[in-house]
């Protein structure tokens, strides 16, 4: 029977349940996945996947089921370009050892295939997690967090196997959970002991008396931890209401600025309020076309963020850059190819511009971006006009 100190042995009732913790970009843990399922001949093996990620390391044809106009009418355009993001880094990661990611988890389900064994979904819902992750933060943390994203993707090309196998050691993924719980609480909260509690249930309720569950390392001692503690599944799923401060927000600016546009006429005059205007457009338009072309958008793609900019940043419900992404996806609509290349063109940045799909992705990015310095830019020039 293999012996490791990534297996661990679990029992509930009559049921017998081996525990394996994987590095997720390690050829060690792939291996080790395939070997302790031949040898158990498990009812079930567990895995540390929701149906969505599922969906996307077994279905080829993903990419090309994807409706873009949709994505970005639904508003999801930010999440699927940090998804690709998170995709480029294990994949630089990947290149350099020679794995695929997420291949412990596609061997975890060819083995349960090979011994006939069914395979069960144990992770909470990614959609669930992200949004939990986002609404719980503050401000500072969502900054702290994509500083350190673009940090770490930066760093990916460097991470040597022998690093990996390192991580998967208790005691310093212990002390790295321990790090992020001091800088980023509500990271570590919904992130990992959330996910530990969810893992742990959704492990002990499996069905089979024999069970082998593949999950990440870092998992393993909070599914200990939680493995004879009651755990509410249904108050994980929940998705906590927005804020009211930031619903609030998104209103109190926009009518504050047109108020202070109103107050320019009726205490300065017309021409200073048509100053105040005319910097207003001037500062978000120029900005939000240039977040567009600096991403290589089409020419027309480019005036509809500096027509759009003006307009939506005064609207609370509308970006500018979902119109120039719609816009920039009607005029270069991306072809089965962009799909098909896709995962390859993420591990490069001239990859991600020359995929149209990519690039419509950083279009509605930048130009937002764009469009919000002008804001800054247009503020103390619309004060220096009424003064």
């Amino acid at each position: 029977m293999t012996d490791n100190t990534n297996i661990h042995r679990l029992t509930l009732d009559d049921r017998e349940i081996t525990l394996i913790g994987t590095a997720h970009l390690s050829r060690e843990s792939v291996n080790l996945v395939k070997d302790v399922i031949e040898e158990e001949h498990p009812d079930t093996v567990c895995i540390e996947l929701c149906d969505s990620r599922y969906q996307s390391i077994t279905n080829k044809n993903k990419w090309q089921e994807m409706d873009l106009i949709k994505v970005i009418r639904e508003k999801k355009a930010f999440v699927l370009l940090s998804n690709l993001l998170l995709a480029h880094f294990q994949r630089k990661i990947g290149e350099n050892l020679g794995i695929r990611p997420g291949e412990e988890m596609l061997q975890a389900i060819q083995s349960a295939d090979s011994v006939n064994a069914s395979v069960h979904l144990a992770d909470r819902d990614i959609r669930t997690t992200l949004s939990r992750t986002w609404r719980l933060m503050g401000f500072w943390s969502k900054v702290k967090l994509s500083a350190q994203l673009l940090a770490s993707i930066g760093e990916a090309g460097d991470i040597k196997e022998e690093d990996i196998e390192q991580m998967k050691k208790n005691d310093i993924l212990e002390n790295l959970l321990s790090e992020i719980g001091e800088k980023l609480p509500e990271i570590r909260t919904v992130l990992i002991d959330e996910r530990d509690q969810y893992l742990a249930h959704k492990i002990q309720t499996a069905p089979g008396k024999k069970i082998v569950a593949v999950v990440g390392a870092g998992h393993v001692p909070g599914i200990k931890n939680y493995w004879h503690r009651p755990v509410d599944v249904a108050d994980l799923e929940k998705i906590p209401p927005k804020s009211m401060l930031s619903g609030m927000l998104k209103w109190i600016i926009p009518s504050a600025i047109i108020a202070f546009l109103i107050a320019g006429f009726f205490l300065s005059g017309p021409k200073v309020s048509l100053d105040m205007v005319k910097w207003w457009v001037l500062a978000t338009a120029i900005f939000g076309g240039i977040g567009a072309a600096i991403v290589l958008a089409h020419p027309f793609t480019v005036i509809s963020a500096i027509l759009a900019s003006p307009i939506t940043t005064l609207h609370p419900l509308i970006a500018a850059g979902w119109v120039s992404g719609i816009v920039e996806a009607y005029l270069r609509r991306p072809k089965v190819r962009d799909f098909e290349e896709l995962p390859t063109d993420i591990t490069t940045l001239r990859g991600f511009l020359k995929n149209k799909i990519t690039r419509i992705l950083l279009i509605i990015a930048f130009t937002n971006l764009g469009s919000s310095l002008g804001v800054f830019v247009a503020i103390p020039l619309m004060v220096r006009s009424f003064t």
